[in-house]
């Protein structure tokens, strides 16, 4: 398998504010915050877009690494679907912002695991051959689907947006991609569905469900076993364990159950909202700017979205 060259993170110049939350909602200000653990959060601005973002993040990461755009043979867009203009390819749009002319542009469709789908495919292609590259974009409007005049969605008040770019490669790669394990349970299929209100999409929950929080810790827990067992690894072999940034109960909920201390996860829920799928990419840009990582280290992301599906993919850090 090939693995992640390199890559950047991009945030919008918005915020959402849980008092304004709260104006619109009638949801107390104590009940928002035990949901989004912060005040504050980045958010897309009037006219800012989501392929945007994750254009701009790709204009800097390939500046950064001087990559000819011409090795770049595919360029996948990730995220939940709900794109920027409708019946329209992302990819392919910002391919032609960067100047690439000789790729195959493709979306991916799976909510906030979508990005690690799309770096497991990246990993396993033949475009990733010796020379050739593949760059895989994150950008959704997750802010923009979320009803603050619902005081029913207020699980959702914490969604907020950032967009990614990752360039992946057959060598010379600072993460080598080492397995990626998913499985989707769809029981779950219909608990959240997007609606037409007002003009735009927003997401609505479905009749009250017991038993997701459980379903997140009882799956994560079996790919991360998976994941060990394929690589011949054990729990105290993880350097880092990464996680969306939804559930801060979930998580620490679930590092208990592996039996991972909770210095070896990042907490980003008192500066960020859930930032989509560039959540594990956020914490694995702090771990970088940190100077935490060491050759050798296994990272282990562990991703989730509506559907509902959970991923694990293992990295092991080349420096």
């Amino acid at each position: 398998m090939g693995g992640i060259v390199d890559f950047d993170v991009c945030f919008p110049s918005a915020t959402a504010d849980i008092r304004d939350m709260h104006q619109v909602s009638g949801v107390p200000v104590a009940d928002l915050a035990a949901i989004t653990h912060t005040d504050s959060f980045p958010v897309l601005a009037d006219g800012e877009t989501a392929s945007g973002l994750a254009s701009r993040a790709a204009s800097r990461l390939l500046e950064r690494l001087g990559t000819d755009r011409s090795a770049i043979r595919e360029v996948i867009y990730a995220g939940s679907g709900e794109w920027d203009t409708p019946f329209w390819s992302p990819a392919a749009k910002v391919a032609d912002e960067l100047g690439i002319r000789n790729a195959h542009c493709y979306e991916l469709t799976n909510f906030c695991n979508a990005g690690l789908t799309a770096i497991r495919l990246a990993a396993e292609s033949a475009a990733t051959g010796p020379g050739a590259y593949t760059l895989v974009l994150l950008g959704d409007r997750l802010s923009r689907m979320v009803d603050y005049g619902d005081p029913d969605s207020k699980a959702l008040f914490n969604f907020g947006d950032a967009g990614a770019a990752v360039l992946l490669a057959s060598d010379g790669c600072a993460f080598r991609v080492l397995h990626s394990v998913m499985r989707t349970d769809p029981s779950w299929s219909d608990y959240y569905r997007g609606e037409w209100r007002g003009g735009r999409v927003v997401i609505r929950r479905g009749a009250h469900r017991r038993g997701l929080a459980a379903a997140y810790v009882e799956n994560f827990t079996r790919l991360v076993r998976e994941t060990l067992t394929a690589t011949g690894r054990d729990i105290g072999d993880v350097a880092w364990f990464l996680i969306n940034q939804g559930d801060m109960g979930m998580h620490e909920r679930l590092l208990k159950t592996l039996g991972i201390p909770a210095e070896r996860s990042v907490f980003n829920y008192g500066r960020l909202g859930h930032m989509g799928g560039a959540d594990t990419l956020i914490a694995l840009d702090d771990l970088l700017e940190e100077k935490k990582l060491r050759e050798g280290d296994l990272v282990l992301l562990a991703t989730s979205a509506m559907g509902f599906s959970w991923g694990v993919t293992a990295l092991e850090y080349s420096g």
